[in-house]
């Protein structure tokens, strides 16, 4: 089964935890050898995603938005970033250069296309900004892919 991953990025420590007990929890529910999890291992819920699906014994792919997506993280995320690409069973590029909203968009459809269910860690309100995770569940539910919503109840951002 490949599942893809899609969420809001900067939440708060306690709002992490509850995130990261639902991510485990879904991904417990897929049987290791069969999982794919696919992701763009952004910081937050694209990385702990990720990391769960290692643990639990699945493989994973990454997609990369555009060339200079790596260094529009966050600097105290690229350690996790580049562990996690070196882990990657998969790399799928959306041959852009510039890392903004279009290419974080485009690199969210092509994660979108290459999975049979995605999970998304939203709260159920619009989009921040174009290619945002409303935008991503949106074209989702557009094209037949599931979206399984995990976030913890009572929690704001």
């Amino acid at each position: 089964m490949r599942v893809g991953i899609t969420g809001h990025r900067g939440l708060s420590a306690e709002v992490e935890e509850q995130v990261r007990a639902l991510l485990a929890d879904a991904v417990k529910e897929y049987e290791p050898a069969e999982l794919v999890g696919v992701s763009c291992i952004a910081d937050g819920p694209d990385s702990w995603f990720a990391e769960v699906v290692l643990q639990h014994g699945g493989r994973l792919e990454v997609v990369v938005p555009a060339a200079e997506y790596r260094e529009g993280l966050p600097d105290w995320h690229h350690p996790v970033y580049d562990q996690l690409m070196k882990r990657a069973a998969d790399v799928h590029q959306a041959g852009m250069t510039v890392s903004d909203s279009a290419a974080h968009m485009a690199g969210s459809e092509i994660l979108v296309g290459l999975v049979g269910e995605l999970l998304a860690v939203w709260d159920g309100n619009p989009a921040w900004g174009h290619g945002g995770t409303a935008d991503v569940v949106a074209y989702a539910e557009r094209t037949g892919v599931p979206v399984r919503v995990l976030w913890p109840e009572g929690a704001t951002r």
